[in-house]
């Protein structure tokens, strides 16, 4: 488990224009109150994205995705008997439609955690 963390910390220093910018746009509660965490541990996996209260996990994903669609599938599958919910979105999606990926987001917090919060 240690070493799952320091490498979560060492994903950190590394993220992707892509992942800054979304780690920029969801921190810090700014993404309508919620608290995300990013490169987040849960069990043998990293999380790229969690907003823990939901049990949501945000996978922003590059075109290496395109050869471990296996791994992704049994990942995904994983978390879901523990209870979390998985979105992935591609790299090009964030910076192509940055608002539909947040409202995406958004819609699906508020399914998993309804609550009287503005939205972003």
């Amino acid at each position: 488990m240690e070493k799952r963390r320091e490498y979560a910390k060492t994903l950190r220093r590394q993220q992707t224009k892509e992942e800054l910018r979304l780690w920029y746009l969801l921190r810090g509660r700014r993404f309508s109150r919620y608290k995300f965490r990013r490169q987040h541990v849960v069990g043998n996996y990293i999380l790229d994205f969690a907003c823990c209260e939901a049990r949501l996990a945000i996978e922003l994903d590059g075109g290496q995705h395109l050869q471990q669609e296996a791994y992704d599938q049994q990942r995904t599958e994983w978390l879901a008997l523990k209870g979390w919910i998985v979105l992935r979105f591609w790299n090009n999606e964030l910076n192509h439609d940055e608002e539909a990926v947040l409202r995406n987001i958004f819609d699906i917090l508020q399914t998993l955690l309804p609550s009287p919060r503005p939205s972003p």
